[in-house]
C-alpha cells in the first residue's frame, strides 16, 4: 500500500473496520485477540490497567476488563479534556458512564485519577507488525499522554488494522506501542 495522508487513511480504516463490526469474524477476532492477551504474561505483576469503552467498530475489551478486576487488577477509564490532555479514572462495575463529545462513554463523575499505570491499553486504528507504529484517531491524545508518562503499552490488534509496514506518514510525536496482540504471532 501506497504511504498516504493520515487523514486519507483515517477515514479509510474507519470505513473498513465499521464494514467489518458487521461480520461474525469481528466478534471472533476480538474474543480470540482478548484470550491471547489473557494467556500472555502481560498481566503479571500488574496492579494498575488503563482502557477504554471502544466504539462498536473498535476492538471490545470486556473479557479483558473482567479478569483484570478479578485478578484485583484496579481498572482505569480515559478522560479526554479539550486541551488535548488525558487522564485515567478508576471505575468499577458501579461506576456511573456519560457519553463524550466523541461518543466514547467516560466516567460521569470522576474521583480518583491514576496517570502512573502498570499496563496501558491503546486503542486504534492502524498498526504496523514490524515498527509497532500506531495509527490513532487524529487527536494526539495517547501520543501526549505517553510522552508524559512512562507505561507498558499493549495494542489489540485485528487483521483489519494490521500492517507489515507503515501506510501512514510517522512524525516525531509519534509514540510506538509497545507490544501488539495479533491473530498471527
Amino acid at each position: 500500500m501506497l504511504n498516504m495522508e493520515k487523514k486519507e487513511l483515517r477515514q479509510r480504516q474507519i470505513l473498513r473496520l465499521k464494514e467489518f463490526a458487521k461480520k461474525d469474524r469481528k466478534v471472533e477476532e476480538d474474543i480470540l485477540l482478548q484470550n491471547k492477551f489473557l494467556a500472555n504474561s502481560l498481566l503479571e505483576g500488574v496492579k494498575t490497567i488503563g482502557v477504554t469503552c471502544p466504539l462498536d467498530f473498535e476492538i471490545d475489551n470486556q473479557i479483558i476488563i473482567e479478569q483484570a478486576r478479578k485478578k484485583g487488577i484496579k481498572t482505569y477509564l480515559a478522560k479526554s479534556y479539550h486541551d488535548k490532555s488525558m487522564d485515567f479514572v478508576y471505575f468499577d462495575e458501579q461506576t456511573q458512564l456519560e457519553k463524550s463529545n466523541f461518543g466514547v462513554w467516560e466516567v460521569a463523575n470522576p474521583t480518583e485519577i491514576n496517570n502512573q499505570l502498570d499496563l496501558l491499553l491503546v486503542p486504534g486504528l492502524a498498526f504496523s507488525k514490524v515498527s509497532h507504529d500506531r495509527l490513532g484517531f487524529g487527536g494526539g491524545y495517547y501520543d501526549h499522554f505517553l510522552a508524559e508518562h512512562n507505561c507498558k503499552t499493549v495494542s489489540l490488534v485485528n487483521s483489519v488494522m494490521l500492517f507489515d509496514t507503515p501506510a501512514w506518514p510517522i512524525e516525531v510525536t509519534d509514540k510506538q506501542v509497545g507490544e501488539l496482540i495479533t491473530l498471527t504471532k
